[in-house]
């Protein structure tokens, strides 16, 4: 064996949020695989065997398979204020800062900016990205240099890359050849941007090219769609219609679609049906959503974010990106998944006791529906890989609301980041030094009541 943790909570496979009873242990044999899952004490049997290779103790933590980005954008990632602010905080002044700044990419800007939010990522839990990279450049620098990293990760981390047309495929010269230049340099999947188009009848042609680019060469397609808060910016259906007519359906995903926040009732009944119906993904990205969106609202101003909980609830998959670390579109950010899941629970108001969950399955399990991660590639089970994060905490309810980093994150069986103790004391009048750990007095799994 190649790892034993012991003393792990778990959840069920298909239950979101719902803990399997008492406590297991977990190993991972040396071709980096899960082998086996069994209650914890077995090894107390004389017939089972020891605990072998690296031991970890969750002591009643929560271990669970990895956190999974799968919206953010590492070639503009730390570039916040270079070359000036977006002082406006609109998504078109952001562009506008991005363009100028990207002018003066180099191989080595990209690397360097795009490995250290993976760093920061992988120490958060997360290990399979879904990077977006701008290709309305000429010499598709960021690109290339988003290839190199791709390789320089592969060990332990999943990073698929967007070939993603930041100005247009119509509206930005050669946008198309240079998308299909991108896609045969090593792109995982064709974006588009059709609400920035200088047409709606643009806007439906950029999505037809990038479907029948990605049908020719076995792709996936994730658009930027409808990010913005006119309320006819209705380029989802579009998508929607090609995803269900093309078979690629759950290969595809609208990102954003801000507008929904913007529609009707009667309309969105419509959407919901014909949603469901494709098959498609749909990623939220609560931080830029609500930063970007209302900007020009009086009051009262608009939320910016999709219909999460309508989707959800209609059966379409729906997940949770941070798109964003520090540059012109949020000059904030680290990458944590837990603080997107938070931030994205209240923007949505996904606050009942079976919601706060599901934001969890939104950075994890959904996230990882929206990337097409295989079962052996992404899980809890025996076969898969021993990839996971172990918690200090015995729920992802806790997780969330205490906002806690992984104790542990493993990739193959290997621990690659781990965050030691860091207890907090506190003097309170009349009681001697006590350690704080924002739980509840009797200690239990914090579940909600």
């Amino acid at each position: 064996m190649r790892m034993t943790v012991r003393g792990a909570r778990l959840l069920h496979a298909d239950r979101p949020g719902v803990l399997r009873p008492g406590l297991y242990e977990v190993r991972v044999g040396p071709d980096g695989r899960i082998a086996r899952i069994s209650p914890d004490g077995a090894a107390a049997d004389p017939s089972a065997p020891p605990a072998a290779g690296v031991l970890v103790e969750a002591d009643g933590g929560l271990l669970t398979a990895p956190f999974v980005e799968p919206h953010i954008h590492l070639d503009t990632a730390l570039t916040a204020g270079d070359p000036r602010p977006n002082a406006s905080g609109t998504l078109w002044e952001g562009i506008a800062c991005w363009s100028a700044r990207k002018r003066t990419l180099t191989r080595e800007d990209v690397v360097a900016r795009a490995t250290e939010v993976l760093r920061w990522q992988a120490a958060q839990g997360v290990l399979h990205v879904r990077t977006h990279c701008d290709v309305t450049d000429p010499q598709l620098t960021a690109l290339d240099a988003l290839l190199e990293v791709r390789e320089r990760v592969r060990e332990f981390m999943t990073l698929q890359i967007t070939a993603f047309p930041q100005e247009g495929i119509l509206s930005f010269p050669d946008g198309e050849a240079l998308l299909r230049a991108a896609v045969a340099r090593g792109a995982d999947v064709v974006g588009a941007i059709p609400h920035f188009e200088d047409t709606r009848e643009d806007g439906v042609a950029s999505l037809g090219i990038a479907f029948a680019v990605a049908e020719e060469h076995g792709l996936r397609v994730d658009a930027h769609c409808d990010e913005i808060d006119d309320e006819h910016s209705r380029f989802v259906e579009v998508l929607a219609a090609l995803a269900l007519r093309s078979g690629l359906r759950e290969r595809a995903t609208a990102s954003h679609t801000t507008a929904m926040g913007s529609y009707g009732g009667a309309y969105s009944l419509k959407l919901q049906r014909l949603l469901a119906r494709s098959g498609i993904g749909l990623v939220a990205n609560p931080f830029a959503n609500l930063n970007l969106q209302g900007r020009f609202d009086a009051y009262p101003k608009r939320r910016g974010l999709t219909q999460v909980k309508e989707m959800l609830a209609a059966g379409v998959n729906v997940a949770f990106g941070h798109d964003d670390v520090m540059d012109p579109w949020n000059a904030l950010g680290t990458g944590n998944p837990l603080q997107t899941a938070l931030v994205g629970l209240y923007a949505a108001q996904l606050t009942g006791a079976d919601e706060i969950p599901e934001a969890y399955a939104m950075v994890t399990d959904r996230a990882a529906r929206i990337l097409g991660l295989t079962a052996a590639e992404y899980g809890i089970a025996e076969g898969a890989a021993g990839s996971f994060v172990v918690l200090p905490a015995p729920t992802p309810t806790e997780a969330i609301r205490r906002q806690v980093r992984p104790r542990y994150v493993v990739a193959h069986g290997k621990v690659v980041a781990q965050t030691p103790p860091a207890p907090t004391l506190l003097s309170w009048p009349g009681e001697e030094p006590a350690e704080v750990d924002f739980g509840r007095p009797h200690g239990e799994q914090g579940e909600l009541p």
